[in-house]
């Protein structure tokens, strides 16, 4: 291999920011000018080994199904003009053996007959004579030769998919065999000095490695064969070397990480010194620094180590080759309409791919936004669907129509229960226990603060709201904010549990820190949840209580959505402090300090208490067995679990 040895110390830039259609309009362009793109190889498969693959050529029915005259019913063969004149005033004896013939369902017709009678029809004298008290017409409860598939007709197309019914179609047709496309080879080069292989138990300032894992399997779910490599070092030379092995057996070379300007990022320099560079840097988010070229006559990619970053780029530009390989069009998902309980806010050069869970409330369908982060790989897990701002727009006002293009069945959507709200760990195991217990109800969570809930239960986008909002006039919780949010609609407050708030700190308590007035300390810095949260509501209250200015805490306005990631930010360094609840400070094993405890409630409008999966969630909550689980996460008394705190608004 010959690599420009002082390209290996210069920084990488952007060709340029090129729009996706534009994007994918340059690669298809230098593809068609490649001799032999795309590979069409082809493989003849017995049936037993071809479910999964896709069909290279039309086949064709080598034998009729059935391929014989055969009875349908159980009974006897008769010739019909045998049988005229039979009827329940005047029914007829026919001799078996001769005129009537014993016959079981799919046998082959015999000689000279042309029609079954049923069994059920039949009397039997027991003397070699059965009586009839109908005529048979000719034909009847007989399958004709070919009545299913017809010797040399379609039987399936090329490009498709074998599917289990396929394989039955063709071996009835006399097919033993299928010729099929030989799936297109993907190599898959995962890159990163910080990486270490799955399994391995990373040290601080290693990161597990399982793009490749997720890549592969996403190519071979599209139809391809993945070739996994090793991990390779950010180092020029060796991700040259490993992409040009790789171009020897594969058809499709994706260089994972390092795509980006970074001062360790060689993917478009190696890309560029093996072949040609047509593309770096597309208008997407996430996964704006994707490289797109070719060398040695094949396309190679690199796309962003951020695991949403490159589950998207390679769905967007990896897959429509393999597709192509396979001579088949990328399959188009169904998409839905839904509001979006949220405002969404788009990089106006950029087309944005936003991930959302999904679920019916009412008439309406709801699409509530999952986290945005290109390194959050549960987003990916979570997600139910898609929904793509594009590039100039100003974004989406929050209650405002969009288009979700689905990521699996839609028929999920009937059976979720959404919930939008505060967020609390013990919602994660509730929508374990739903899933387990009555599948395939689910819920669907985002965190949106418990006045956020409430909001978007006004807004008729929720089913559910977890909420804490403490009135400290009259020291009762919820029932005051959700009056005042939620004025005429009749709603049920049920306990999920009283929770234990208070400051989460390192292990260890390094810093001595006993109360909120240490919170004011230069060398402590803090971590807060958003406004709207009621955690931030309750910090807030005690602050006031205790007279102390939210200014003179350093880090009160940087923000996290969830319990578990100011305790993440903690046990990471990045804070001395946060209030949160006990059991995400278990959860992370750090240290906690009391401060008091509140009350954590379900909201439900009334309408939507018999929503089936709602139901089903309450009946949990009523489960003592749910409640000593929820009770060992530490930090929460669920003696009062499933009861109902109060029933306001509506006629009563």
């Amino acid at each position: 291999m010959t690599l420009n040895p002082s390209s290996s110390h210069q920084r990488a830039v952007y060709l340029t920011d090129v729009p996706l259609a534009n994007a994918r309009e340059r690669l298809a362009t230098a593809l068609a000018e490649l001799p032999g793109w795309p590979p069409r190889r082809t493989l003849r498969l017995p049936l037993d080994q071809a479910l999964g693959h896709v069909t290279a050529a039309p086949v064709w029915a080598a034998l009729s199904s059935p391929h014989f005259p055969a009875a349908a019913m159980d009974g006897v063969a008769v010739a019909a003009a045998s049988t005229v004149g039979a009827a329940e005033t005047s029914p007829r004896r026919l001799e078996l053996d001769t005129q009537a013939i014993w016959i079981d369902t799919g046998d082959a017709m015999p000689p000279d007959t042309d029609a079954v009678i049923m069994i059920e029809d039949i009397h039997d004298h027991r003397d070699g004579t059965i009586e009839i008290t109908a005529a048979a017409a000719p034909w009847q409860h007989v399958r004709p030769m070919g009545e299913d598939i017809v010797a040399s007709e379609l039987v399936l197309p090329q490009g498709r998919r074998l599917e289990p019914r396929d394989l039955g179609a063709l071996a009835a047709a006399g097919r033993a065999e299928v010729d099929v496309v030989e799936p297109p080879r993907v190599a898959v080069i995962p890159t990163g000095s910080e990486l270490v292989p799955v399994g391995r138990n990373p040290q601080p300032g290693e990161l597990i490695e399982f793009n490749g894992l997720m890549l592969g399997a996403l190519a071979e779910t599209w139809g391809a064969e993945t070739l996994r490599g090793d991990i390779v070092a950010d180092d020029f030379h060796a991700i040259g070397d490993a992409t040009e092995a790789a171009l020897e057996s594969a058809d499709i070379v994706v260089i994972n990480a390092g795509s980006s300007a970074g001062r360790e990022d060689y993917s478009a320099r190696v890309i560029a010194d093996l072949g040609r560079v047509f593309v770096h840097g597309v208008a997407v988010r996430p996964g704006h620094p994707v490289v797109l070229g070719v060398a040695r006559g094949k396309p190679v990619l690199g796309i962003p180590g951020y695991p949403v970053s490159a589950a998207l780029t390679f769905e967007l530009f990896v897959r429509p080759l393999i597709e192509q390989c396979l001579g088949r069009p990328v399959p188009p998902r169904r998409t839905v309409k839904a509001v979006t309980p949220r405002p969404l806010v788009s990089h106006a050069g950029d087309d944005e791919f936003i991930r959302v869970r999904v679920g019916r409330v009412g008439s309406r369908i709801v699409a509530a936004p999952l986290e945005r982060a290109a390194g959050v790989i549960m987003s990916l897990v979570r997600a139910d669907g898609l929904v793509t701002i594009p590039r100039f727009s100003e974004g989406i006002a929050a209650g405002s129509e969009v288009e979700v293009e689905l990521l699996g069945e839609a028929e999920g959507i009937e059976h979720t229960a959404v919930a939008i709200g505060s967020h609390d760990p013990a919602l994660d195991l509730l929508a374990s226990e739903l899933s387990r217990r009555s599948p395939p109800m689910r819920l669907a969570s985002t965190n949106a603060g418990s006045y956020g809930g409430l909001v978007a239960l006004r807004r008729s986008e929720a089913h559910l709201a977890g909420c804490h909002l403490l009135d400290p006039t009259t020291g009762i919780y919820n029932e005051t904010d959700v009056q005042r949010v939620l004025p005429g609609h009749a709603v049920t407050l049920i306990h999920f549990a009283q929770r234990e708030q208070g400051l989460i700190v390192p292990r260890g308590n390094p810093r001595g820190l006993g109360t909120l007035q240490d919170l004011t300390r230069p060398d402590v810095r803090f971590v807060n949840r958003q406004r709207g949260a009621g955690t931030r509501m309750l910090l807030d209250h005690l602050l006031a209580t205790e007279g102390i200015d939210p200014a003179a805490i350093e880090g009160y306005d940087r923000e996290q959505y969830t319990h578990l990631a100011v305790a993440a930010d903690v046990d990471s360094g990045m804070a001395d402090a946060a209030l949160g609840i006990r059991a995400a400070a278990r959860a992370l094993g750090t240290d906690f300090i009391p401060v008091g405890t509140e009350q954590y409630d379900l909201v439900v409008p009334n309408e939507h208490l018999k929503h089936p999966p709602v139901a089903a969630l309450l009946e949990i909550l009523r489960d003592p067995t749910f409640a000593k689980a929820v009770h060992a996460m530490g930090g929460y008394d669920t003696a009062r679990m499933g009861e109902v705190m109060a029933e306001l608004g509506g006629d009563r």
